[in-house]
């Protein structure tokens, strides 16, 4: 949910896109987040959007406080084996501010936190495309990962 305004945020992301690319096709899907004033209405209507947007058949995982704290070794096992288990296509979930509705949280495939901390949805999107691009350098023994 939300773009990155920030410029900083924004040209490392592009960076990061940038990099992945040698190994995967990574796209960004960006909402707007609702901005109603009445959390519960944001939360269902932000949810819903990105619950549309989730294609069937892929691994949806969920970046959530609550979630899973893998290292980055973690992340590239798993990503390993959803290649190797023929898995075409994965999607993570950047909530808004407020989060994602119970049915979008339970209907995900793995819930990861990328932190205990709290991060802003432009700082996570950073945080994740490096881990991305980290697992792929660990998976293909390159040295980035050092």
């Amino acid at each position: 949910m939300g773009k990155t305004k920030d410029a900083h945020l924004r040209a490392l992301s592009d960076d990061y896109l940038k990099r992945l690319s040698r190994f995967a096709k990574c796209e960004i899907a960006e909402f707007g987040d609702s901005r109603s004033g009445d959390k519960k209405v944001d939360i269902a209507r932000d949810s819903k959007r990105i619950s549309d947007g989730l294609h069937e058949g892929a691994v949806n995982v969920l970046l959530d406080p609550r979630g899973v704290e893998w290292s980055s070794e973690q992340l590239a096992e798993e990503m390993q084996r959803w290649q190797d288990g023929g898995t075409k296509e994965v999607t993570f979930v950047v909530g808004g501010p407020n989060g994602v509705s119970a049915e979008l949280a339970a209907s995900v495939d793995r819930r990861l936190s990328l932190s205990r901390l709290t991060l802003t949805h432009e700082m996570a999107r950073v945080v994740l495309l490096e881990q991305l691009y980290r697992a792929y350098t660990i998976i293909r023994g390159l040295p980035y990962q050092k």
